[in-house]
């Protein structure tokens, strides 16, 4: 039964009155209907409010006083909070109509001060705030307002702010007055706050840490943040991105690995964006045993020297059972996605990610074989690759040199998939160049290869090249088969 269909239960069932249920009962249905959130799951990545009716109890009050006394008897059951936007003002008169009930700051888009009156309003009850969500485009005399707020916020348990502007005033390390001891989740976008350390350092409770965007003002080394994280025993989720690439002055002032590491016991999830060497100076630090996902995204960069991250994915559990990968061609980065078995006991949100942001294919051909190299070729169970171009420029000069030397790393694969047109005429021509001894050198455990097409068929060159290819694995004994698959058909 449907929450609407709850809030109207007297027309479903007349001779049974809502009225008439026991309080229990009653109290059971109140908490149906205003999604109450779950006190056992401290969070999801796919989390949003509407599940969440903060104003419905608002509606149940005025019902009768029966209803009225058993809403304003059971906050803490029915989660009631007070609602406030950049419309909807908390001030001394609704605040005195209800109990004392925790506040919800959330507000989208405010473009002057006027707008974020009410939200700076109630920002001030700090001791009663429990979750700030902002996101839009901030204007600086409202967040140096906001910033300036220096009291402590021993209520506030979620804590989300997006900036898609550029550069704003960085927070200062008086923020929220360092200290938001029941803070669970932090979700900052875009808001350069390089002194993070000191609210982290009262935030034990945390288990989601998101700092992504990170303009070069709010820049944070690996070894001030590393320092910071091992204060958090129940982290569980940790996103750090940057907007640009370290600067020169940043990149000088790297330093020697410690010689012991923090161990993050509760880890299970990290996400990456930034250059390799600033990850590797993270990897260098810490050990993550219960760490089952991993989302690396990289700047480009003409060598890529990556010995801890092949380390760091080699000892991943899910890597141990990885299947598939798939590698996909974009006009903006390619990516490697690792997979289980379909079927099996897991799913694609414990895969492995790898992206390297650039816009050539051939600057991505010659990157991803790079960081590939340094973690694939230990790995056994890998017998399936997808291979997908959607690049715009896919029909420029490539060489064919460059797909043999992306192939090196798949030492195991038995099945390959060409996903599209784009990646059957780029990559056929690559298979036909083996020959001779790079025949079995190249993807030598192959033995299916499924070109997947859209409503054409391979001939020509094209389809010279592929019995060439077949041909010459069938006289070296490791014969292929080549499989057609007419996607349009499908449809």
């Amino acid at each position: 039964m449907t929450r609407t269909e709850l809030r109207g239960a007297d027309r479903l069932y007349p001779r049974v009155t809502i009225d008439a249920l026991p309080d229990n009962v009653l109290l059971d249905t109140f908490e149906f209907c205003l999604g109450k959130d779950d006190p056992n799951v401290v969070f999801d990545d796919d989390d949003d409010d509407d599940d969440h009716d903060y104003d419905g109890w608002q509606t149940l009050v005025h019902v009768c006083r029966r209803w009225r006394w058993m809403v304003v008897t059971s906050p803490r059951r029915l989660d009631l909070k007070l609602y406030c936007t950049e419309q909807r003002l908390v001030n001394s008169k609704t605040l005195g109509i209800w109990p004392e009930l925790p506040i919800v700051v959330v507000a989208q888009n405010m473009h002057s001060k006027e707008d974020g009156t009410n939200v700076i309003a109630a920002l001030r009850h700090h001791n009663r705030v429990c979750k700030i969500d902002y996101y839009g485009h901030f204007q600086d005399s409202l967040l140096e307002e906001f910033a300036a707020i220096d009291e402590p916020f021993p209520a506030l348990t979620s804590l989300e702010l997006a900036s898609y502007g550029q550069d704003g005033p960085v927070l200062p390390d008086s923020f929220l007055g360092g200290s938001a001891p029941r803070l669970q989740s932090i979700h900052l976008y875009g808001i350069p706050y390089p002194s993070i350390g000191k609210l982290l350092s009262s935030t034990t409770n945390l288990v989601r840490l998101t700092l992504w965007d990170i303009p070069h003002s709010g820049y944070i080394s690996p070894e001030t943040i590393v320092p910071c994280l091992s204060m958090l025993p129940r982290l569980g989720t940790l996103a750090l991105g940057f907007r640009y690439p370290r600067s020169s002055v940043h990149r000088a002032s790297r330093h020697p690995p410690p010689l012991t590491r923090v161990v993050f016991p509760s880890l299970t999830y990290l996400q990456f964006q930034g250059d390799i060497e600033y990850l590797e100076d993270i990897l260098s630090q810490i050990e993550t045993p219960m760490l089952n996902r991993s989302h690396f995204c990289f700047f480009n960069q003409l060598v890529f020297d990556a010995p801890l991250l092949g380390h760091f994915i080699r000892h991943t559990e899910t890597f141990m059972t990885t299947h598939t990968a798939h590698v996909a061609f974009s006009s903006l980065a390619v990516a490697v996605t690792l997979s289980g078995r379909e079927g099996m006991d897991n799913n694609d949100d414990e895969a492995q990610e790898l992206r390297i942001s650039c816009k050539a294919l051939d600057w991505q051909l010659s990157a991803l074989p790079q960081v590939l190299n340094s973690f694939l070729p230990s790995l056994s169970t890998l017998e399936s690759l997808n291979i997908a171009v959607s690049h715009k420029d896919w029909r420029g000069e490539i060489k064919v040199i460059q797909w043999q030397e992306l192939f090196h790393p798949f030492t195991s694969v038995k099945i390959m998939s060409l996903q599209d047109e784009a990646s059957v005429r780029l990559v056929v021509p690559a298979l036909r160049e083996l020959s001779g001894e790079r025949a079995t050198e190249v993807l030598p455990a192959l033995q299916n290869l499924s070109l997947r097409t859209s409503g054409w068929s391979p001939s020509g060159p094209l389809k010279e090249a592929i019995e060439e290819f077949i041909a010459t694995r069938q006289l070296d004994g490791h014969p292929v088969t080549v499989h057609y698959e007419d996607t349009k058909s499908e449809e």
